[in-house]
């Protein structure tokens, strides 16, 4: 799956803007040479808890190839993966630097670089069947989900209920620190989904969102993964 992800080019606007990205750089890094394509997916493939962001970013997973990789929301989120225990090292930085996951994936509902970190509808869309094949391919142990921000719960909830999750009604409402227990119907199995504030800059330099908080919403997803000790 991951193959055929990096040479997708069906969203126009976004290969031309991860392109030309790739091509003009930001001066902090002229030297190195960008990505500049679909970012997969990130961790293994019997992964227990999935987390989904937004979209990589343009100087981030767009020039290391690797999500939430050599940005400052990556550094966050890394750090508090860390901190709990789903990471061996508390640091992204580049495709080679050691970095692994336990029993944890991370992935997103665009898998390009959008201008302004802004992916349309339709290339949200458009996107949509990268997220359906992972979720097929990680449904035998997937047990837990971590959504960070509002725009990935609302591409996530169709998408799990198509792998076989049902989605109560009224449709559970996006909120920091939110968790409703899926009910197992064709995956099998019951599925825990959380929802943490993105660890964008805009959030975390303000203090809308603290190390402290991701800390705690990975920990419960971590338990309800069966990835660490129940308290």
């Amino acid at each position: 799956m991951d193959g055929e992800l990096v040479d997708c080019r069906r969203c126009p606007r976004l290969v031309e803007w991860r392109e030309r990205v790739a091509v003009e750089k930001r001066a902090a890094f002229r030297d190195e040479t960008y990505w500049g394509r679909p970012v997969p997916g990130f961790g293994p493939d019997y992964a227990a808890l999935l987390i989904v962001g937004l979209a990589p970013a343009a100087h981030g997973g767009n020039r290391t190839g690797r999500m939430f990789t050599g940005d400052r929301s990556g550094d966050v989120l890394y750090a508090a993966l860390h901190a709990v225990g789903l990471a061996n090292q508390p640091t992204s930085i580049h495709i080679g630097d050691g970095l692994t996951l336990r029993g944890t994936r991370v992935t997103a509902p665009v898998h390009c670089a959008p201008p302004d970190n802004k992916p349309t509808p339709t290339e949200r869309d458009t996107c949509r069947r990268w997220i359906d094949e992972e979720l097929r391919l990680l449904s035998p142990t997937l047990r837990a989900v971590v959504v960070l921000g509002g725009f990935g719960w609302q591409a996530l909830l169709p998408a799990l209920a198509d792998a076989g999750w049902p989605i109560p009604r009224p449709r559970p409402k996006f909120g920091h620190g939110a968790h409703v227990v899926l009910p197992a119907s064709g995956s099998g199995h019951d599925l825990h989904l959380f929802g943490c504030f993105h660890v964008s800059q805009q959030n975390t330099f303000t203090g809308r969102l603290t190390p402290a908080m991701v800390e705690a919403v990975l920990s419960e997803a971590g338990r309800a993964a069966g990835l660490l000790p129940q308290e």
